[in-house]
Formats: C-alpha cells, sequence, structure tokens
C-alpha cells in the first residue's frame, strides 16, 4: 500500500469558481471597472462565464470608456453588457434553476431580475460597491423576495498564475 497521500492544499470549489470569475474579468476593456461571473450548475460544471464589455459584433474601440460626460450618450452605461448577463447569455445549457452564480462585484438591480428570471438561487459575490445606495438596495429587496440566498465570499487563498 502506498504511503502518498493527496495534496491538501487544492482548491475548494467556492474558491475555483470565484478565481473562475477573477479570470473572466481579466478580458474586460472597461478602464475602471473589471467584472467577472461563472455559472455552475449542481455537479459542478461550468455552465456560463462572462465580464462587462461590448456585445457582440460592437467594437471594443468604437464606443466611449467614460464613466461620465455632458450627455451620458458618451459614456460607457447605455452600451456595456454587465458580466451577469453575459454569463446567462453564454450560458450552455438553458435550464439554470439548480445553478448558482460566483460574481466579482455584487449585482446591479438590472443583473438581479435577470439572474431571479432564470431560476438561480444562489449568488456568491466577492465585494460590494455603494452598499447604501437604492439600486443595490433594490438589489438586496428583490434577492430576498425570490429567497435567493446572497453569500459574500471570503477569500481564503491568493492564487498566482504563470502559464508555462
Amino acid at each position: 500500500m502506498s504511503t502518498i497521500t493527496k495534496r491538501k492544499d487544492y482548491l475548494s470549489w467556492d474558491e475555483y469558481f470565484m478565481f473562475m470569475a477573477a479570470m473572466a474579468c481579466q478580458r474586460s476593456k472597461d478602464p475602471n471597472t473589471q467584472v467577472g461571473a461563472c455559472i455552475v450548475d449542481d455537479e459542478n460544471k461550468i455552465v456560463g462565464i462572462g465580464y462587462n464589455g461590448l456585445p457582440k459584433g460592437c467594437s471594443d474601440d468604437d464606443f466611449p470608456w467614460a464613466r461620465s460626460a455632458e450627455d451620458e450618450f458618451d459614456t460607457k452605461y447605455p452600451y456595456v453588457v454587465h458580466a451577469e448577463l453575459n454569463s446567462i447569455h453564454n450560458a450552455i445549457k438553458q435550464d439554470l434553476s439548480t445553478a448558482r452564480i460566483y460574481v466579482t462585484l455584487f449585482p446591479c438591480n438590472n443583473c438581479a431580475k435577470s439572474i431571479i428570471q432564470t431560476g438561480i438561487k444562489k449568488v456568491y459575490y466577492n465585494h460590494i460597491k455603494n452598499e447604501d445606495s437604492s439600486l443595490v438596495r433594490a438589489s438586496k429587496r428583490l434577492f430576498e423576495a425570490a429567497e435567493v440566498e446572497l453569500i459574500l465570499y471570503q477569500p481564503g487563498k491568493k492564487l498566482v498564475l504563470e502559464l508555462f
């Protein structure tokens, strides 16, 4: 019988999926806020992944990335698709009712509505901005009404990847 035992410093499922969301956000061209999302089914299989960026077919070079401007038309906000929506649109399978989503930033109220509509019942998030804002409060209210569990992900490990 072998005396070799398995590694003990491997990633937990939650760490793995949150790191996948964090990896996805590295694709974002947004100079201010990069967000990633990873949807996982009840068998721990990734079924959708996304990051905040422009819709398919729209060039990142032809649209504004500003956070503020005299006219909102000249900001990123009317154009950027959030990571949560991209992960839903990119989902490999249609039924997400047994899935959970890992997001690097707490979902806005519009993403909360879409998450709820898919049937996802668990949202893991890594960070929350503007917690007292009316839109974050609206997200929380929607999630509570739909009985979606919110889990603040507490990072336990730092992961440094190097391609070799």
